[in-house]
C-alpha cells in the first residue's frame, strides 16, 4: 500500500485502528470524517488524528447530501425493511463509501479501510459501496484480520501505543450505538436477550411516554414531488427540515422501535431504533400519497418496497436494480403534492387532512348524499363477474 483512507470516527476503534494501519502497512494514512449529523465534536476528531501523525485529515458537512440524495428517495418508497426498520444506519452507508473513495482517487491512496466487525451488516455495506465506485480498489478490513479480540485487547493497544482513551471508555459499555440525523441505533450487551425491555438511558433522543407534554402539537408539512419542502408554512433545506422533526418527534416520544432482525450476513440481531423526525415523515407521506396516486401505483409501490428496503439493507444502493426500482418510484411522485396536517401526542402520530392541487378524491363519487357519476346498478355486474371462479369451487 502507497496510501490509505481511513473511515475514522475518533472513537477508540477507529483510533486504534488507525495506530494499526500506520503500523501494519508503514505508509500514509488519510483519515476521513462524514458529518452526517450524529453531533459528536468534530474539532476533537481532528486534533486526535493529528495527534496520531496524519497529516491529511477530511472532515465534511454532508448532511444536505444526505438527507436529500439518499433520506428522501428512500422515503418515497414508504421504506421499511422487515415492516418497522427506517434503515437509518444503512441509508448511511453509500453516502459514505462514495465520498471515501472520492477522497482516495483525490489524494492517490490505493486503499480505503473502515472499523466495521466481521458479523455485522456494515462490513458489507461499506465494500459494496467501495467496489461500485472503484472496482480496483483495495479494501483492509482490520476487524477481520487482525488478532485483537475484544475490547480490552484494543484498550491495551491503545495504552502502548499513548492512543488518548475517553474515561467512559476505560470500562466496558452497555451497548454500542450509531449516530446520524435520520436516526440512532443501540444494539449489543445488555440489549443482546430479546426477553429483556430495554432500560430507558438506552434512548438519547426520545423522550419516554411517561415525559412528554400533556398536550399535543400539530404541525404541517407540505410536499413538491414526493418530498418534503415546507413545515409549517417555513421553506426548509432538506437536512433542516428533518432536524425540526426530530426535535418535535423526540419531545413527544415519536419513533421508537425495538427490533430483532434479520441481518444479511444469516444472523438474527436485536436493535433499538430511534426515528423521530423519520416517523413523522412516513405518516405523511403516506397520507398525501392516499389522495395524489392512483390505485395502480400505490399498490404496485407497496408490492415493490419491502424488495427495495431488502436491497439498501443488503448495501446494494448502487445498483442496477435499485435505480430501477427508484425510477419507477420517482415517475409515480410528480403529483405527489400538497399538504398534511398532523397531530403529535404521547407517542402517537396522527393524520388530521390532507389535501393537494392535484387530488384523485372525489366527494360527488363516495358521498352518500350525493349521486355523482356513478350508476350503482352497474356493481351487480361487476360482482358476478368477479364470483364465476368463486362458484366454479362450489
Amino acid at each position: 500500500m502507497k496510501k490509505i483512507v481511513l473511515a475514522y470516527s475518533g472513537g477508540l476503534d477507529t483510533s486504534v485502528i488507525l495506530k494499526w494501519l500506520q503500523n501494519t502497512y508503514n505508509c500514509p494514512v488519510v483519515t476521513f470524517t462524514a458529518d452526517i449529523g450524529q453531533g459528536q465534536e468534530l474539532e476533537l476528531v481532528e486534533e486526535k488524528a493529528k495527534n496520531l501523525g496524519v497529516e491529511e485529515v477530511y472532515i465534511e458537512n454532508l448532511q444536505e447530501d444526505f438527507v436529500k440524495n439518499y433520506v428522501f428517495p428512500m422515503f418515497r418508497a414508504n421504506t421499511l425493511y422487515e415492516g418497522n426498520y427506517l434503515l437509518g444506519t444503512a441509508i448511511a452507508r453509500p453516502l459514505i463509501a462514495k465520498r471515501q473513495i472520492e477522497i482516495a482517487n483525490e489524494v492517490g491512496a490505493d486503499a480505503v479501510a473502515h472499523g466495521a466487525t466481521g458479523k455485522g451488516n456494515d462490513q458489507v455495506r461499506f465494500e459494496l459501496g467501495y467496489y461500485a465506485n472503484d472496482n480496483k480498489i483495495k479494501v483492509i478490513a482490520p476487524w477481520r484480520d487482525w488478532d485483537l479480540e475484544t475490547r480490552n485487547d484494543l484498550i491495551e493497544y491503545a495504552k502502548k501505543y499513548q492512543i488518548n482513551i475517553p474515561k467512559d471508555k476505560l470500562g466496558e459499555p452497555p451497548f454500542s450505538t450509531d449516530a446520524n440525523i435520520l436516526h440512532t441505533s443501540s444494539e449489543g450487551k445488555i440489549l443482546e436477550d430479546p426477553w429483556e425491555e430495554t432500560p430507558d438511558h438506552v434512548f438519547s433522543r426520545t423522550n419516554d411516554l411517561f415525559n412528554t407534554p400533556n398536550q399535543h402539537e400539530i404541525i404541517n408539512i407540505e410536499f413538491q414531488n414526493g418530498d418534503p419542502i415546507k413545515l409549517n408554512g417555513e421553506k426548509l433545506k432538506a437536512h433542516e427540515l428533518l432536524s425540526n422533526l426530530n426535535k418535535i418527534a423526540g419531545i413527544h416520544g415519536v419513533g421508537r422501535v425495538d427490533l430483532v432482525e434479520n441481518r444479511f450476513v444469516g444472523m438474527k440481531s436485536r436493535g433499538i431504533y430511534e426515528t423521530p423526525g423519520g416517523t413523522i415523515l412516513l405518516h405523511a407521506h403516506r397520507a398525501i400519497e392516499s389522495i395524489t396516486l392512483d390505485r395502480g401505483e400505490a399498490h404496485i409501490k407497496d408490492e415493490l418496497m419491502p424488495k427495495y428496503a431488502e436491497i439498501i439493507y443488503n448495501g446494494l444502493w448502487f445498483s442496477s436494480e435499485r435505480l430501477a426500482i427508484q425510477k419507477l418510484i420517482d415517475s409515480t411522485q410528480l403529483k405527489v403534492n400538497g399538504e398534511v396536517r398532523i397531530k403529535i401526542f404521547k407517542g402517537n402520530v396522527i393524520v388530521l387532512g390532507r389535501r393537494s392541487p392535484n387530488s384523485l378524491y372525489d366527494t360527488s363519487l363516495v358521498s352518500f348524499d350525493e349521486k355523482g357519476d356513478y350508476n350503482q346498478k352497474d356493481a351487480e355486474g361487476f360482482i358476478k363477474i368477479n364470483s364465476v371462479r368463486l362458484k366454479k369451487n362450489n
